[in-house]
Parts: structure tokens; sequence; C-alpha cells
């Protein structure tokens, strides 16, 4: 059994920061990517930033130079700092991580229940 919990959503004036953290936890053997996802209302999700084995990222062109993920291996927690955030970063942001949940297994995708981001003034 694999959980993500996400946390620290919220609502922030436009120019402002948030940061995001996303925990895995359970039956972990290793962790390759982990990224963060967001979905708008009348929208399909995206991607917003990915990290793989804790060092290549990518990110979505909308957020480059102002999000940056990062991952801290040892707590299978990744985290997105976003700054100067804008209206249209409104969405519920979902973090996803693949996961092997055993020695030989499968790596399978895993999904947090998301988190709720609101820029407005």
């Amino acid at each position: 059994q694999v959980q993500l919990v996400e946390s620290g959503g919220g609502l922030v004036q436009p120019g402002g920061s948030l940061r995001l953290s996303c925990a895995a936890s359970g039956n972990i053997h290793s962790i390759t990517a982990m990224g963060w996802y967001r979905q708008a209302p009348g929208k399909e999700r995206e991607l917003v930033a990915i990290i793989i084995s804790g060092v290549s990222t990518k990110y979505a062109d909308s957020v480059k130079g102002r999000f940056t993920i990062s991952r801290d291996n040892a707590e299978n927690t990744v985290y997105l700092q976003m700054n100067s955030l804008k209206p249209e970063d409104t969405a519920v942001y979902y973090c996803n991580a693949d996961i092997q949940t055993g020695w030989g297994a499968t790596f399978d995708d895993y999904w947090g229940q998301g988190t709720q981001v609101t820029v407005s003034s």
C-alpha cells in the first residue's frame, strides 16, 4: 500500500509564493520520477514539473523561471516552490510518483488526492 499526501495549497495574491509538499509513504522500494500536475476547471490535467532520479528536471513553459521542483530522497518527499504566482496558476495540484514496491517489481504510477491553489486578489 502506497500513499501520496500533499500539503501547502491555499489562497495567495498575485505575485505571491506558495510551497507545496508531497510525501510518499508505505511499501516503497524505489522511486524514479516524482512530479506535479495541475488541473484547472474545464481544462485537462497538465504537467507542471517533474524530477527524475532526484536530478533531472523538466518544467512546463508557463512556469519556467517561477517554479522550482526539488526532492528529498531520504524522506521520499517532493516539493514545488511557486513564486510570482499568477491568476492563471489557479488549479488543483496533484502529486505523482513512479514507485516500485518490491525488488524486481514493476514501477507503478501513484497519485495524491490534490491540493487547491487559488491565486486571486
